[in-house]
């Protein structure tokens, strides 16, 4: 008889082989929380243990803008929302090489802080342009190069500790995947109003620090999207609140050449304002993007302290390995101050010249610039005035593909890594970000192709 009850036994353990067969552990799954997330993600169609990022914004316009039918040889299309600067011909501006010499060492792997002679050629750019008069120098060994400005953003992220991380809105799109990837820190946004021209006066950053307990504050210099910039003497009070209140800023420089003052060829650095280069808490990035209007090469860099720059080393070993070994060789002739100063003058008086002209124009639609842009190649343009439903920066958006024109949304430039603030609330809901990065006959384009939009709508 027993060995009756163990066969029954046995009988009833083959059929309830799973969970799924047993109506006690599906009574138990039904509770909240208590879901299978393996079974959830079939449901779905993903594959479990793998999430999908946000896109970025400029990604989400281009995706947009490829389904509507734009390549990037279309001729009868306007790409507003280019966040590069055109790469062809510029009076004054030196012609790029369209060959490369590349020897056999550089089929080798290049070291993950970047070939030394070309961090060594980077260090004495800012030593000849901004630290001429300071004993404390920049060398190879506080500069690490980098495969692209998000790729020197991404080491800083994944080396900054338990702390809170400020930063400004509106701010660049790829800081919401950076400030929201890595889970140590904690992001607390500040936003800049229109009334005090988006800026960034060290007094609201020493309250911030002070009130927020801010470790690390992250800023682009000049702004971008808002083609705002911090100079001079408030440049060099945020390096002395840095220091004094243990702060650690982290500056992103892209556009630092794109400088529309008084004085022709003006480009600006905080690495101006730091006295000593290993003690001081600021780290810088930059590259051959936006200055020398050479995105195609990916190829950035970080500068700071060394104790920095070691950990940026160790960053890269497990993120992305180091920039392009060819490139960063054929890189280092760019590097030379002197050719660097000349190229700021030719390209500041080039795309002056473009922004007047889309001032010009946007003001002719109607349009009130109440912060033009001193710097960068963008104009954050408002659209409160404009007839609903293209008011609204999305909507716009969507209405301007129709035409062939890309723009950027505002929302994209509100940061909001958590994803709590309903859309409809931001802040920038109402504004679109346009660049005059393109050529100028491109632009013309763009431009007669928003008049349509907006005349659609016009009652």
């Amino acid at each position: 008889m027993r060995f009756h009850f163990v066969d029954i036994a046995n009988k009833i353990r083959e059929q309830i082989v799973s969970e799924r067969h047993s109506d006690a552990h599906q009574t138990l799954r039904s509770y909240p929380g208590n879901e299978n997330k393996a079974t959830v993600a079939k449901k779905e169609e993903k594959i479990y243990g793998i999430e999908h990022p946000g896109s970025t914004g400029v990604i989400y316009v281009m995706d947009r803008a490829f389904k509507r039918g734009f390549t990037y040889s279309s001729e009868d299309w306007a790409n507003f929302g280019q966040g590069a600067p055109e790469v062809g011909h510029i009076d004054g501006c030196a012609e790029k090489p369209k060959t490369i010499d590349i020897p056999q060492e550089c089929y080798e792997y290049a070291p993950t802080s970047g070939v030394k002679e070309l961090r060594n050629a980077v260090a004495n750019l800012y030593n000849e342009v901004y630290r001429k008069d300071k004993e404390s120098k920049y060398t190879y060994e506080n500069v690490c190069i980098v495969p692209g400005g998000r790729a020197g953003l991404t080491r800083v992220a994944a080396v900054i500790g338990d702390v809170n991380v400020g930063y400004f809105l509106p701010e660049y799109t790829a800081y919401e995947q950076m400030l929201s990837v890595f889970k140590r820190f904690v992001p607390i946004p500040t936003t800049l109003e229109e009334e005090s021209q988006y800026h960034i006066d060290p007094e609201t950053i020493r309250k911030e620090i002070s009130n927020r307990g801010l470790g690390v504050i992250v800023a682009s210099n000049p702004r971008n999207p808002t083609g705002q910039v911090i100079q001079g003497d408030e440049l060099a009070k945020l390096v002395e609140i840095a220091k004094s209140r243990h702060t650690t800023l982290v500056m992103d420089e892209f556009y630092s050449a794109y400088i529309y003052g008084d004085t022709p060829g003006q480009t600006i650095s905080i690495s101006e304002y730091v006295d000593d280069v290993n003690c001081d808490p600021v780290i810088l990035i930059d590259g051959l993007t936006k200055n020398f209007r050479m995105p195609g090469f990916r190829v950035c860099w970080i500068v700071g302290p060394k104790s920095v720059i070691s950990s940026m080393d160790s960053a890269g070993s497990f993120l992305e390995g180091g920039a392009n070994h060819p490139l960063q060789v054929a890189a280092i002739p760019f590097l030379d101050p002197c050719k660097f100063k000349n190229e700021a003058t030719s390209l500041q008086a080039h795309f002056r010249m473009k922004r007047d002209y889309v001032l010009m124009r946007l003001r002719n639609m109607g349009f009130e610039i109440r912060v033009p842009p001193n710097a960068t190649f963008y104009i954050w343009l408002d659209l409160s005035h404009l007839p609903s439903p293209i008011n609204i920066g999305l909507n716009f958006f969507e209405e301007c593909l129709k035409e062939k024109v890309i723009v950027v949304p505002g929302i994209f430039f509100d940061v909001n890594p958590s994803h709590r603030r309903e859309l409809f609330e931001s802040p920038c809901h109402h504004f679109v970000r346009l660049s005059f990065g393109p050529p100028l006959e491109q632009l013309k384009k763009g431009l007669d192709n928003m008049e349509r939009v907006i005349a659609k709508f016009k009652i």
